[in-house]
């Protein structure tokens, strides 16, 4: 990108920011917008500490304005600034699986959609994360929270299935891990109530999950979600912070 003399950034994508609502210029030349946010996407696969800013970026492939260029060109100073970040399997891992599951309610200013993200841990490792537009408007926070909840049941099974056809067992249940006390309260509530009949199907299938002792959930304080990562952009010290809990380390740092 001709970057290499550029100053890194901390952060990938600045806090609040408006980029759904940018009125800024089109680009006269999209096809470099796309091909650099096609190569970010691909990075994205071992490196999970940009996915909300790609998953943000890749949504105006169509039509790109400047707004949305300068910002993908701030995730390339902010890799810049750490190109030997590596997530560490180690050989003394427990090979347990938890995930942790969060949600940014109405996170879309033109579909009101929210957005869902979460991250599965095998130890103390990340072997799995996803940032994701929910398929439909989620009409409270609980629901939107409960939904990220249903993607993560579905991960961690099949993950579950896939250390089991390795032969390694895993007996014990996976814990699910948000910040949300009424998610957790609808997951083990066998009373379906008027307000959760539209969410039926995923009720029935986190509530089947637990009562067969595939999962579990535990609460944990917002400001301890790891998934926050995956759901909003983070200013640089609530992303260092987050990065040190995920297991992810500079290989090229000097010891």
């Amino acid at each position: 990108m001709g970057l290499l003399g550029a100053r890194p950034s901390s952060f990938p994508m600045e806090q609040n920011h408006k980029l759904s609502l940018s009125k800024s210029v089109l680009l006269p030349n999209p096809e470099r917008y796309r091909r650099l946010v096609a190569r970010l996407i691909y990075l994205a696969v071992t490196r999970h500490e940009p996915s909300y800013s790609v998953h943000t970026l890749a949504q105006f492939m169509q039509h790109p304005r400047q707004d949305h260029w300068d910002a993908a060109i701030r995730v390339v100073c902010f890799l810049k600034s750490n190109p030997g970040q590596e997530i560490l399997l180690s050989s003394t891992s427990s090979l347990q699986l938890h995930g942790w599951c969060d949600s940014d309610w109405a996170a879309c200013p033109l579909t009101c959609r929210s957005l869902a993200g979460y991250f599965v841990q095998l130890g103390d490792s990340p072997i799995s994360w996803k940032t994701k537009k929910q398929p439909t408007v989620s009409r409270s926070s609980a629901e939107a929270e409960y939904r990220a909840m249903a993607f993560l049941t579905q991960e961690l099974t099949w993950l579950k299935r896939l250390l089991h056809d390795l032969g390694i067992s895993h007996p014990q249940p996976m814990t699910i891990f948000s910040d949300s006390r009424s998610a957790i309260a609808l997951s083990v509530n066998p009373v379906q109530h008027e307000r959760t009949k539209y969410i039926e199907v995923d009720c029935h299938y986190i509530r089947d999950a637990i009562l067969s002792g595939l999962i579990a959930t535990s609460h944990v304080s917002s400001q301890q979600q790891l998934a926050d990562i995956f759901t909003k952009a983070l200013g640089a010290r609530e992303l260092r912070f987050f990065l040190g809990k995920l297991g992810i380390f500079d290989m090229q740092a000097p010891t």
